[in-house]
Formats: structure tokens, sequence, C-alpha cells
């Protein structure tokens, strides 16, 4: 029996439901959350060494770099909280029918992006 499988598979066509996306982003936000825990870690330690290591933390805080990754460690809190709160009403069975999911999963995106951008003209 020879069974028709896919020879090459392109990940770009593929057209992932809204509550996939937002699966993939919750991933996402939590690996960048984790992965930022050492470098804040060191950036603390070196702004309470004394005025010179604060000037220099503040000073790179304060690049355009340093606010772009401050950002999107915003984003991946809120994205990450506003989704697992989902997660968890998922797991609670509140929303589990298509158009709820859909529902939830749209707020939880729309949510976090709008937060971090009032956040981001408010802190500025």
């Amino acid at each position: 029996m020879v069974k028709s499988r896919p020879v090459f598979l392109e990940l770009w066509r593929i057209r992932l439901p809204i509550p996939g996306v937002v699966s993939i982003l919750h991933r996402v936000s939590g690996l960048l959350m984790v992965l930022a825990i050492p470098v804040f870690a060191a950036l603390f330690a070196q702004a309470l060494s004394g005025s010179a290591g604060f000037a220099s933390v503040k000073a790179l805080a304060g690049s355009a770099l340093g606010q772009l990754v401050l950002l999107l460690l915003g984003w991946s809190l809120l994205h990450h909280l506003f989704a697992g709160i989902r997660y968890l009403a998922l797991d609670l069975g509140w929303g589990l029918d298509r158009p709820s999911a859909r529902k939830t999963a749209w707020t939880a995106l729309y949510s976090a992006l709008a937060l971090t951008l009032i956040g981001a003209v408010v802190l500025r």
C-alpha cells in the first residue's frame, strides 16, 4: 500500500488558526522572559555596584536598542499574562467552543499589544 506523503512541506503556507498563533506566542513570550532573567540580574548587580555602574545601566536602558528590548519584554510579560489567564479559563471549561476560543485568542493578542503600546506612550 502506497501512502501519499508530502515530499516538501512549506511551513509559510500553513495558516494556523488564531488560537494556535496565541499558543506559539505564549511559548515564545515565556522563553523570552526566562532568557531575560540572567541579563537583568547582571544589569541589576552592575547598577548596585556604584554610581558609575548605575549610570552605565541607565544609559543602556535609555538607548534606542534598550528601549526596544524593554518594549519587547513588556509585550512578552503582558501577552504571557493574558494568554495564561485564557488557558486557565480553558482548563476550567470556559470558552471551549470554536467561536469563543477565537474570540478569547484575539482578545488576549490585542489586549497585550494595546497595553504595551499604551505603556510605551505613557512611559516615553
